[in-house]
């Protein structure tokens, strides 16, 4: 069965971005040594579904920082805006989260990265999300784009694994607890 996995950064305050989609404040003091478990995360993951507003963000950086294969969820994006050299590793879907992810077991994935604010909060709600990580950076940046919108119910989730960091960062672990 496919299950939705996140693993994601926010501040103290909720953001996991600014509001231009900065990420600068992520760069904490203290950090550079510490490995949070964000390779062995990735190792046990088939593939990433992330939003436009994520993969234009990822793009800016340096180097395609993901050699798993990439669907990139957008209305917006035309095969004609992806590079020649991610043709390979990244498509793109107008799917909603379900029929996604129908889609994607149907080709052999079983475990799913959702990443970017609102594709996060679609899955929720869709209820794709199996378990989530998430790192609290000490810092609060006072606005942005938060994790978490508006949900028709609560979501429970029971608490897997607490680490904390000599940076202080604060990695949390929940899974989502099943229906009774």
């Amino acid at each position: 069965m496919i299950t939705g996995h996140v693993f994601v950064a926010c501040s103290l305050d909720g953001f996991i971005a600014r509001s231009d989609h900065g990420l600068d404040w992520l760069s904490h003091p203290g950090t550079e040594d510490e490995e949070h478990g964000y390779e062995d995360f990735l190792a046990g993951i088939d593939g990433i579904v992330m939003g436009s507003a994520s993969y234009r963000k990822v793009r800016s950086f340096p180097e395609w920082p993901y050699d798993k294969p990439v669907v990139v969820l957008s209305e917006s994006l035309r095969p004609e805006d992806i590079p020649e050299d991610l043709h390979d590793r990244l498509r793109l879907s107008r799917a909603r989260p379900v029929r996604l992810m129908e889609t994607l077991e149907a080709e052999g994935w079983r475990n799913v990265y959702v990443d970017g604010g609102a594709v996060i909060q679609s899955f929720l709600r869709a209820g794709l999300i199996s378990e989530m990580t998430i790192t609290h950076v000490p810092v609060l940046i006072g606005s942005g784009r938060r994790l978490f919108g508006a949900l028709e119910e609560d979501i429970p989730f029971d608490l897997m694994e607490t680490r904390s960091f000599r940076s202080g960062l604060v990695s949390t672990r929940y899974r989502l607890r099943p229906k009774a």
